[in-house]
């Protein structure tokens, strides 16, 4: 298959998840996203026991309709995918797509977001890497509001070190923030910025892979609900674990750190943060004409700063070629 990254939404400016797996050939991660705010370090009820059975059933399937078909079927592509909140470190593959979405809602800050990010590699050399990241999103702090589009970010990726192949790569990332939402009901930044990912990826063993992000958002003319203006700047940090379980079935343990400026007044600021620790699972299906579809789900935990909150999140990838690819 292919190998890739995933795109983050800005962290200082949408309310849900943070930055984005991928399969024996495909691509990266998710990016943070904004879970400093204050409604977002209110303490309130925790995941229904229902929602936690059915995941653990989900879980459960996924692990037996993985080791059943693995059992059975020849060796197939396993999965090198964007993961859900920490970017890898792997570029698309010469002539193959990825489409990528993820839905994340919080409980306490009744926050919710789903975003969209297609990732192509450039003709001719796949160390460059284009994508587009667009989200629909509600948040919680404006009750009633309805949802709506949020901001809409531009990426370009650079495989500098390594690749899907190998046991380190590094692959820094620079997106263009557009301020497409609506900025009155805490959609968008309010202005346009810039987001700089730089994610390293280390295979540690053949079945325990780590994946390491470092990043930053700016806005120089960011704008809150009130009109009021002000530059604001962000940084996250970022790890998680991949346990190759099976070829075909991954169990991943991230860990995402935020801290970012938002408006307080004219020319003012103030500082949140945001630590969520998030296990999750995925697992691939195969297709012969190439196609590769990875379902996900997650549990985003707050801790610390972020002590309290409970999420859940979707994740779903498809990825095929869109071209000849020649035979090696």
């Amino acid at each position: 298959m292919t190998k890739g990254s995933g795109c983050p939404p800005a962290p200082d400016r949408i309310p849900s998840p943070l930055s984005r797996p991928r399969t024996s050939g495909s691509r990266t991660g998710s990016a943070p996203l904004n879970f400093a705010s204050p409604n977002n370090m209110k303490s309130h009820s925790a995941i229904p026991f229902g929602v936690a059975c059915s995941l653990l059933v989900l879980f459960l399937c996924a692990a037996l309709v993985a080791q059943d078909s693995s059992s059975r079927a020849p060796k197939q592509p396993g999965i090198q995918d964007n993961s859900f909140l920490v970017e890898e470190a792997y570029n698309q593959n010469f002539g193959v797509v990825q489409h990528i979405s993820s839905f994340t809602r919080f409980w306490n800050s009744k926050d919710w977001v789903y975003t969209f990010t297609q990732e192509w590699p450039v003709p001719g050399d796949e160390r460059h890497q284009l994508s587009y990241t667009l989200a629909f999103q509600h948040v919680g702090a404006f009750p009633g509001s309805g949802s709506g589009i949020g901001d809409v970010l531009l990426n370009y990726r650079y495989q500098l070190v390594g690749s899907g192949d190998a046991l380190v790569a590094f692959a820094p990332r620079l997106s263009v923030i557009f301020p497409t939402g609506d900025t009155s009901l805490g959609r968008s930044a309010g202005g346009f910025g810039v987001q700089t990912s730089l994610p390293m990826s280390v295979v540690l063993t053949p079945k325990l892979v780590s994946h390491w992000n470092a990043g930053a958002t700016f806005v120089p003319n960011a704008q809150d609900a009130s009109g009021d203006h002000a530059f604001t700047a962000g940084y996250n940090l970022a790890q998680s674990f991949i346990w190759l379980a099976k070829p075909r079935l991954n169990f991943m343990l991230e860990t995402v750190f935020a801290n970012t400026q938002s408006v307080a007044a004219p020319d003012k600021t103030a500082w949140g943060r945001s630590l969520l620790v998030n296990p999750g699972i995925r697992w691939a299906y195969n297709f012969e004409n190439g196609l590769q579809i990875v379902p996900g789900i997650a549990v985003p935990i707050g801790v610390g700063p972020s002590a309290g909150e409970k999420a859940i999140l979707l994740y779903l990838s498809f990825e095929h070629p869109f071209r000849k690819i020649p035979k090696k």
